[in-house]
């Protein structure tokens, strides 16, 4: 059988980390059995749905490399909706209720003074021909419930979390679609799933709840449901679940420097007893991928972890990769020789600075800038055509008798204005001989 999973995000908002992460487990899932990933805009929702968050959210997915074998709308699904409906009413799974929100909210503070579970009492299913025909005539239109099947334990063997069971007497009829006609999420969902091949649905433990309504639309609907596992939410650093985390936007995150490779190197793991390695792409991680590696314990998204693994995969990327963000002029060579200290790509116009000056270098002392002077004598005789900065150092070393820092130190300050950077015996030669003598000497 082949695997078909899916990513179904609403178009109310753009992607943020949690949505990333289902849709990378969804993918590596997929990929992982050469089975299919599907794209689903769940656009039920007219009001907030927007046409842009559509847009962003492919664009999110491209800049990852998240590709999907295919993309289906739910707004232009709404005739197979009401096809399933009109069975579901025909086999008494579907029924109308009137009841106001205000009136709802009424009952379940009853029930909830009473002790008792504040789930939906069923009213509706007491209304004969005679008062569905007086609410139409007074202009009322019925809200719709899925009515749950009481006499069966709901159940199923969640990929993650093990067997579940659940008591739907426990659980109030789910509203399916608004008086307005618009649809919720639960029922359009379902039908997708059998409609498109799922087989798996990978998504948050926040589901849980809903995977057991679901279960019941899958078999009132007589088709075989997929297979369902529950991954451990996200928390911040904190120690709870972060709001940051639910705004932290994938175009936030593009913004600031992270590449997509260090932010699939660290979702893919999270939750896993894996360890997470920028070394890593994609396709490694799709063929490690492994249900049974996931933890019941909330999976916890570190911004500093990330900044880590972003500088990893930074310190691995080919020129060809980065060649069009690097400033005007910068060759295979510089990019290799400065890639070790960065942590953003946008960093190399930095050390270009650098390389290509003016600098700012300190104010030195008297003792050191004829230090300085001394170097640029050596400088300006050394042999520069193999190793210019291990015979200048050797040749001062010699002649003034320093060595370690008091010898390296002040001359990367006075070549490049810093106390730290990339290797002196390579930056050297990038920055050239005429413009090193007239730092040595400024």
């Amino acid at each position: 059988m082949t695997i078909v999973t899916r990513f179904a995000p609403s178009p109310t908002g753009t992607l943020h980390v949690g949505n990333i992460r289902t849709a990378l487990n969804n993918w590596l899932l997929a990929r992982r059995h050469g089975g299919r990933f599907l794209l689903r805009i769940d656009d039920t929702d007219a009001e907030r749905s927007r046409e842009e968050h559509v847009h962003a959210i492919r664009a999110d997915l491209a800049w990852l490399g998240l590709d999907y074998d295919d993309e289906q709308r739910q707004s232009a699904r709404f005739a197979i909706y009401q096809a399933a409906m009109d069975r579901l009413i025909a086999d008494g799974r579907v029924y109308r209720c009137y009841e106001t929100q205000a009136e709802l909210d009424l009952r379940r503070k009853v029930l909830l003074s009473r002790g008792l579970p504040p789930i939906y009492d069923r009213a509706a299913l007491n209304l004969t021909d005679a008062d569905h025909a007086a609410r139409a005539a007074a202009g009322e239109a019925p809200h719709w419930r899925f009515l749950l099947d009481h006499d069966t334990q709901i159940t199923w063997d969640d990929g993650i979390r093990g067997p579940q069971t659940f008591d739907p007497r426990t659980m109030s009829d789910p509203v399916v679609r608004r008086a307005d006609g618009s649809w919720l999420y639960m029922l359009p969902s379902v039908i997708d799933d059998i409609a498109m091949g799922v087989t798996d649905v990978l998504r948050g433990e926040d589901h849980v709840s809903n995977t057991a309504t679901q279960v019941q639309m899958f078999q009132a609907l007589g088709d075989h449901m997929p297979h369902f596992a529950h991954a451990a939410l996200l928390t911040g650093t904190e120690g709870k679940l972060s709001k940051r985390l639910g705004s932290l936007g994938v175009a936030e995150l593009r913004e600031s420097g992270i590449e997509p490779e260090a932010l699939i190197a660290l979702l893919a793991r999270l939750g896993t007893s894996d360890p997470v390695d920028p070394a890593l792409d994609a396709d490694h991680l799709a063929g490690a991928f492994d249900l049974s590696r996931f933890g019941r314990a909330p999976a916890r998204f570190d911004e500093l972890e990330l900044e880590r693994v972003n500088a990893g995969v930074i310190h691995r990327l080919p020129f060809a990769r980065v060649a069009d963000r690097l400033p005007a002029g910068m060759d295979e060579a510089t990019w290799l020789t400065i890639r070790p200290n960065l942590t953003r790509v946008s960093e190399a116009a930095d050390w270009w600075q650098v390389i290509k000056g003016p600098i700012a270098a300190p104010d030195f002392d008297a003792e050191t800038r004829a230090f300085l002077t001394e170097a640029a004598a050596c400088a300006a005789t050394s042999d520069w055509t193999q190793d210019p900065w291990s015979a200048l150092t050797a040749m001062l070393k010699d002649r003034t008798g320093r060595k370690g820092k008091p010898l390296f130190l002040p001359l990367r300050q006075a070549l490049t204005g810093m106390d730290h950077g990339p290797d002196m015996k390579a930056l050297l030669p990038l920055i050239g001989r005429d413009e090193a003598l007239a730092r040595l000497l400024t």
